[in-house]
């Protein structure tokens, strides 16, 4: 078993059986986690600062459109990201599925399970829930701070992973 590692460069953090390929960028302090793929084999993949993709979430694009992942952005266990662009400080939900060309706005949360649709566009600060999913409600001043508390704590914690 190959044991996870940290870039030491950007601080960035890649679990022993994650996958990187192709023209992918990861910013400062991203943690990658088990199980995880993010295929820029088509089209680049640029993930913010203190952002995390956890286990087994896949990350592709389709073929000639870049995907854009913003700085403390959440990617929950198993999503998958074919969506173009997630802004800064989001949590894309456990199993939720964001379709190619669809954007998801600063500040907002994509509940566990939901399905985005292909183009679909939702507003900063949104929640989104359902498949297909559709804004709920507003995301309040306190979701927005745990966002980025989340964000914070993925960087702790892969820091004491690596040291267990």
């Amino acid at each position: 078993m190959r044991k996870p590692h940290l870039i030491e460069k950007d601080g960035v953090f890649l679990a022993d059986n994650c996958t990187v390929v192709g023209d992918v960028t990861l910013s400062s302090h991203v943690s990658v986690w088990y199980g995880a793929v993010i295929r820029g084999d088509v089209a680049p993949i640029a993930v913010g600062a203190n952002s995390n993709v956890q286990d087994l979430a896949v990350i592709h694009p389709q073929l000639d459109e870049d995907i854009q992942i913003g700085e403390n952005v959440t990617i929950g266990h198993a999503a998958v990201v074919h969506g173009r662009k997630i802004g800064d400080s989001c949590l894309i939900g456990m199993k939720a599925v964001l379709l190619p060309g669809s954007e998801i706005g600063e500040g907002s949360i994509v509940g566990a399970g939901a399905l985005v649709t292909q183009g679909k566009i939702i507003p900063p600060r949104s929640v989104v829930m359902g498949s297909p999913g559709k804004v709920v409600r507003q995301v309040t001043d306190e979701e927005y701070q745990e966002r980025l508390d989340h964000a914070s704590y993925y960087i702790d914690y892969a820091r004491r992973h690596l040291e267990d």
